[in-house]
């Protein structure tokens, strides 16, 4: 595998961007709009010249500006599949692909299943197949480095799910330093093994998903990846779990030691819901409210219940809005994370 190396510091509007990454496999960047991401891929791909910066693949160094090395895009083995996917409204699939490299459109066509599209022109194509031609194109160039800049985000909500296994796995096929970035966290797992928080030019966390979930390093990571946030005071009880009061007055439990103002983290599917005139908790924790709304969500629900969303089965309880519900977790399951 080749190793991609990026580190720059650039004012933007707002804020300074400061990053440093190395990519040798997926990484998916994560974080709000105007956060700083899609500047990163034009830095890489050579579309803006950073105030200070390095770029090099293995030892081909495509910026450096201490040593004033700046390689123009067209000298840059990268591809890039831009958001709105840019692809030429005059030309047909085929010559949109072989745009980016005539040896090779005809495999990448087929392989992408858009051969059979080669005479129609990008007006007349789904948002699904527009994306598989911007991909075929930026793989014509035989590129060493791959971009994706928001790769979902104009796609249909029945579209993006039929396409995120596929993109992955084929991603994951052709082993090249691949960067993704987007605003969806749930796009970023289907898609990278890794995953890095940018927020406002700063990477807050970079880990596999289930580091960022499990052991997040702020509350705004925490929130990111889907989780509920309970704002309350610990306090920490040699040989035994910290004990939390909630802002809503309930008192919870961690196994987490941490004195002091903190956030309580835990994620919907972690939480379990009784009817409110069932028996005591036992060991869990215990949070008492009535359901303040349900969402379908697949073959399951979201349910608001007080203070927290839960993911639940609503035929199982015959759950209704104004119901009174236990909602249960574990103290195992309760993060804490100290508040600023």
């Amino acid at each position: 595998m080749a190793l991609l190396s990026v580190a720059v510091a650039h004012q933007l509007r707002h804020f300074r961007l400061e990053l440093s990454l190395e990519v040798e496999r997926v990484i998916a960047l994560v974080g709000p709009s105007g956060s700083g991401k899609s500047t990163v891929l034009s830095v890489i791909a050579g579309l803006l010249r950073p105030a200070h910066g390095r770029v090099a693949l293995d030892d081909e160094v495509w910026l450096d500006s201490e040593r004033g090395i700046f390689r123009a895009p067209d000298r840059r083995r990268v591809g890039l599949v831009f958001q709105d996917y840019a692809l030429f409204p005059h030309m047909t699939v085929r010559q949109n692909v072989a745009y980016g490299g005539e040896a090779r459109a005809g495999e990448l066509m087929e392989r992408l299943h858009i051969g059979h599209l080669a005479a129609a022109r990008p007006d007349a194509l789904s948002g699904g197949e527009r994306q598989r031609v911007a991909l075929a194109r930026a793989l014509a160039r035989e590129p060493g480095v791959l971009l994706l800049d928001e790769p979902l985000s104009a796609l249909d909500p029945h579209t993006k799910s039929a396409l995120r296994a596929e993109l992955a796995t084929l991603i994951g096929d052709l082993g090249l330093p691949t960067l993704i970035v987007t605003h969806d966290y749930e796009d970023a797992v289907a898609l990278a093994g890794t995953i890095g928080v940018l927020v406002a030019g700063v990477l807050r966390q970079l880990g596999s998903p289930e580091e960022l979930v499990s052991r997040p390093a702020d509350a705004f990571v925490a929130a990111f990846t889907g989780a509920n946030l309970l704002p309350g005071r610990a306090t920490a009880r040699p040989g035994a779990p910290t004990e939390v009061a909630l802002e809503t007055g309930a008192i919870v439990h961690s196994t987490d030691t941490l004195d002091g103002d903190v956030d309580v983290v835990i994620h919907p599917w972690q939480v379990s819901l009784e009817p409110g005139d069932r028996g005591d908790a036992g060991s869990a924790n215990e949070i008492m409210a009535a359901v303040r709304s349900l969402t379908p969500v697949g073959g399951r629900v979201r349910a608001l219940v007080g203070p927290l969303t839960v993911a639940a089965s609503a035929a199982a309880l015959a759950l209704a809005p104004g119901m009174l519900v236990r909602a249960r977790f574990a103290p195992a399951d309760t993060r804490l994370i100290a508040r600023a």
